[in-house]
C-alpha cells in the first residue's frame, strides 16, 4: 500500500478489529464545571503528532506502555483482543526501493467525532479539550460507536484483563466500547501519556502530546515547522493526530 491510499483507505488497513467499579477519575475533573475560565480544560485543543521517521520498525514500547498503563484487555485471542494503539507497516507497492515505514495508529480525537454522534446515551463524547472519552457506566454495548469509527480505532471489551497491572486505573469489565482516552487521568495531573514517556525512554521521541491552541506548545510547533498529514481528511472529522513523514 502506498502513501496515497493510505490516506484515503484510513482505517481500512487496521487489524480487524464496561462499566466500571467507579466512576473513575477520567471524568471527575469535568463533573462539573467543564466551561468557563476556571476549567482545566478552558482553551485547551489536546492532540498529537508522530514522526514516522523517528518511529523504529519492529519497536513495541509504546503499545506495552498502553497496555500496562490502562489495564487493556489482551486475553491472547485475536478476536477479542482489544488495541488501543497499534502499529502497522506501510509499503510503496510501486515502487519497492521506498523504504518500509511503521505506522502508529491510534484514536483520532477527532474534533467532530462519529462516535459520539451515534451513541444513543451519550457514553461518548467530546470533552472541552478536545479529548474523546467513553462513561463507562453509561455505555449500554451497542457497539454503535465501534462502526462507526472510520479509523477502525474503536474496540468492544468482550472479556476483562486478567492482569491488573495499574491498581490506579479502573480495569473495565466486559460489555463496554473503549479507545485511546490519550491517557486523560495523566494529563490532568502534568504528566503526558504513558505511550509518548515509553518513545521518550528509548531515545526515540517520536510521539508527541500537547495543546495545539497553545503556540508556544512543542505540539504547536511540530505542526508549524513540518509538513503533517492526517488521515481521511476528507471524511470531515477533522482528526487530531498528524504525522510527519507519511
Amino acid at each position: 500500500m502506498n502513501r496515497r491510499e493510505f490516506l484515503e483507505a484510513g482505517g481500512g488497513i487496521l487489524f480487524a478489529g464496561v462499566s466500571c467499579a467507579y466512576a473513575g477519575h477520567l471524568l471527575t475533573s469535568y463533573a462539573t464545571k467543564t466551561t468557563g475560565e476556571d476549567s482545566p480544560a478552558f482553551g485547551k485543543k489536546m492532540g498529537m503528532v508522530i514522526d514516522v521517521n523517528k518511529c523504529r520498525k519492529g519497536c513495541t514500547e509504546c503499545l506495552k506502555a498502553c497496555k500496562a498503563e490502562n489495564n487493556i484487555a489482551q486475553p491472547g485471542d485475536s478476536r477479542w483482543d482489544v488495541h488501543w494503539i497499534r502499529k502497522v507497516t506501510l509499503k510503496d507497492k510501486n515502487n519497492t526501493n521506498v523504504p518500509e515505514k511503521p505506522v502508529v495508529l491510534l484514536c483520532n480525537h477527532c474534533d467532530k467525532p462519529p462516535c459520539a454522534q451515534v451513541c444513543p446515551v451519550q457514553a461518548t463524547f467530546k470533552r472541552p479539550d478536545g479529548i474523546v472519552i467513553v462513561d463507562y457506566h453509561r455505555c449500554i454495548g451497542c457497539r454503535y460507536c465501534v462502526i462507526a469509527c472510520p479509523y477502525n480505532a474503536r474496540y468492544f471489551n468482550f472479556k476483562e484483563a486478567e492482569v491488573w497491572s495499574n491498581k490506579g486505573y479502573p480495569r473495565r469489565t466486559h460489555g463496554v466500547a473503549e479507545a485511546c482516552n490519550l491517557c486523560a487521568h495523566r494529563l490532568e495531573i502534568g504528566d503526558v501519556p504513558a505511550c509518548v514517556v515509553a518513545c521518550q525512554n528509548i531515545g526515540a521521541g517520536a510521539i508527541t502530546v500537547g495543546d495545539m491552541n497553545d503556540p508556544e506548545s512543542d505540539i504547536s510547533k511540530l505542526i508549524a515547522n513540518n509538513s503533517t498529514k492526517r488521515i481521511r481528511m476528507d471524511l470531515g472529522t477533522e482528526p487530531k493526530v498528524h504525522y510527519i513523514g507519511l
